[in-house]
């Protein structure tokens, strides 16, 4: 499930909702009718990925699966060792011997001193892995809707270049939806 929880559905190039999945997914199953399948695609937000769902059966049979669906995408978390109130969760790693004995130097001991190396590398390429993601999500969500038209692969060169006039050029002649779907998707490719 899409951590930020928002979903956008796509009829051929016509965006036609947006919303969490539940709501996307009950508008859908409302429009297709007693039809099982139809043409629409349901895209991830935070992925750009088109989700697969099983329209079949009453609005409830739907629901329900997505309740098995949202539960499915939750990880287990068994308890071991460790701080559970910390949600801290031990698994193995394996250094040189030089690494360990610079741990050993280190106040704290030798996780506190990995976990504070964690925050700081996670700070330093937080902006790096935002546009990487962004890039990704951009292009999921533009090879499956707009993989045939126009100026779609400068584009894509655009997008990695991080070159936002040359891709706001090369997309302003895509459909409306399609066009300001892709250019939300890429919005912090290009801050």
């Amino acid at each position: 499930m899409d951590a930020s929880g928002m979903y956008t559905v796509f009829d051929g190039d016509k965006q036609l909702f947006q919303g969490s999945l539940a709501e996307v997914v009950l508008k859908v199953k409302r429009r297709l009718g007693k039809a099982a399948n139809g043409t629409v695609l349901i895209f991830s937000d935070s992925t750009g990925k088109t989700m697969d769902f099983n329209f079949q059966g009453s609005e409830k049979d739907v629901l329900r699966r997505l309740e098995v669906f949202s539960s499915e995408s939750e990880p287990a978390v068994i308890a071991g060792p460790g701080r559970p109130k910390l949600g801290v969760i031990s698994r193995e790693i394996s250094l040189l011997p030089r690494h360990w004995e610079w741990l050993a130097t280190q106040s704290g001991g030798a996780s506190a001193t990995l976990r504070k190396l964690v925050e700081e590398a996670k700070k330093k390429s937080a902006g790096v892995n935002q546009v990487r993601q962004a890039q990704e999500k951009t292009y999921s969500f533009m090879s499956v809707v707009a993989g045939g038209l126009a100026g779609y692969e400068e584009a894509l060169r655009a997008l990695y270049k991080r070159d936002e006039k040359k891709f706001l050029a090369l997309i302003k002649d895509w459909p409306v939806d399609v066009r300001k779907h892709a250019a939300s998707l890429a919005k912090s490719v290009f801050q």
